[in-house]
């Protein structure tokens, strides 16, 4: 009787790793969130149990994981992303440990690099980022604009989306530069992936026809995106991204020129 936390990646299939397929492919009960793939729940045995996540409260599939394991089952808690990066996976270990029940955690491809990585927006760049701060967006009022705003590098948020608007405003207000690049990708990494690139003051107005799922991107990386992006390689004019490379970042340049050269 074992509990596997399994991440499922950022919403490809083919990015769950193979440890995590492999579990999958013979677990006796799947339990699944709302964003897993459906081909992944579809690897499941013919005769596993199949458990929808949406159906329940957190509280409810804590007990839940406890209970099958105790009845002799073993369960693959299939989580989009990684368990334990706004997966809420550490809740539903401490559940576990609590209740004397085995468990492994089975790392997961997460958003915060791979999303923008299908963007064309490396979330570190030597020169330009070296730092990367996370944060839930799902309650804007909560955040610590001041610090967010003082945070050198790449700003990235979950669950960001809805709260947009108030989001940039909270930077702005706190001393981020409005002219700062920003992107929102929706169902990054899928076939219906959309970007949308513009500036921390206009993101909100320049991305509301999207939809949900959605990762929120903050920073100059953002600016590479134009030369990086395989889906959409002539998404920025080259001279939009030189004038803001150039006015921040004599590393984005060089890269700016180099591709140049290499795309004639």
């Amino acid at each position: 009787m074992t509990v596997w936390l399994v991440g499922a990646g950022p919403g490809d299939p083919g990015l769950i790793t193979a440890r995590g397929l492999d579990l999958v492919r013979r677990c006796e009960v799947l339990v699944y969130d709302r964003l897993v793939a459906e081909e992944l729940v579809g690897e499941a045995p013919a005769d596993a149990i199949l458990i929808p996540r949406d159906v329940h409260e957190q509280a409810e599939i804590n007990e839940l994981l406890v209970r099958l394991a105790q009845q002799g089952y073993d369960v693959v808690r299939l989580k989009g992303g990684d368990p334990f990066v706004f997966g809420r996976g550490g809740e539903e270990v401490l559940a576990l440990a609590e209740a004397g029940i085995e468990f492994e955690v089975v790392p997961g491809v997460s958003s915060i690099s791979a999303v923008p990585a299908s963007a064309g927006i490396p979330v570190t760049h030597r020169g330009v980022s070296s730092q990367v701060t996370i944060a839930s967006g799902h309650d804007p009022a909560a955040l610590d604009y001041d610090a967010l705003a003082r945070a050198s590098g790449t700003l990235v948020f979950f669950m960001g989306f809805g709260g947009l608007a108030e989001i940039a405003a909270g930077l702005i207000d706190h001393g981020r530069d409005p002219e700062t690049p920003a992107a929102v990708v929706a169902s990054g990494t899928t076939d219906d992936q959309r970007m949308v690139t513009a500036t921390l003051a206009e993101i909100a107005d320049a991305s509301a026809e999207l939809e949900p799922p959605a990762l929120v991107v903050i920073g100059e990386v953002v600016a590479l995106a134009s030369l990086l992006d395989a889906r959409a390689p002539a998404a920025l004019p080259f001279e939009a991204t030189m004038q803001r490379a150039a006015a921040n970042s004599k590393s984005i340049r060089q890269n700016v020129l180099f591709a140049r050269a290499f795309t004639r």
